[in-house]
C-alpha cells in the first residue's frame, strides 16, 4: 500500500471562494468542488469539463487537495496518487 510522502505540505487553509474560482469568474458550471491544503485555491473536479482542481496542481505542483463537498472526508495526493482519508482529522 502506498503512503502520501506530503502530508507535510497540508496547511491551514481558508478557502477563496465558495465556487470553482475559475469557473465562477467565467460563468461556468462545475460538478464537484475540491479545495487545495497549500493555499486555499478552490477548483472543480475531473468529472466537470473544465478539471480546475487539476490545472491547479499542474500549474503550481500543489500535492494536496481535498473534497470540498458536504460531508465528504477524503483527499487525494496528486503526486503520490493515493486517496486520503481525513475522517479522523
Amino acid at each position: 500500500m502506498r503512503n502520501c510522502t506530503h502530508l507535510d505540505q497540508i496547511r491551514d487553509v481558508q478557502p477563496h471562494t465558495k465556487g470553482c474560482e475559475e469557473c465562477l469568474k467565467t460563468g461556468d458550471r462545475w460538478v464537484h468542488l475540491r479545495l487545495c491544503l497549500t493555499c486555499g485555491h478552490v477548483g472543480c473536479c475531473d468529472s466537470s469539463k473544465n478539471k480546475h482542481a487539476t490545472k491547479h496542481f499542474h500549474g503550481t505542483k500543489h500535492p494536496i487537495m481535498r473534497s470540498f463537498e458536504p460531508g465528504e472526508d477524503w483527499g487525494w495526493c496528486f503526486i503520490d496518487q493515493v486517496e486520503l482519508d481525513f475522517a479522523s482529522k
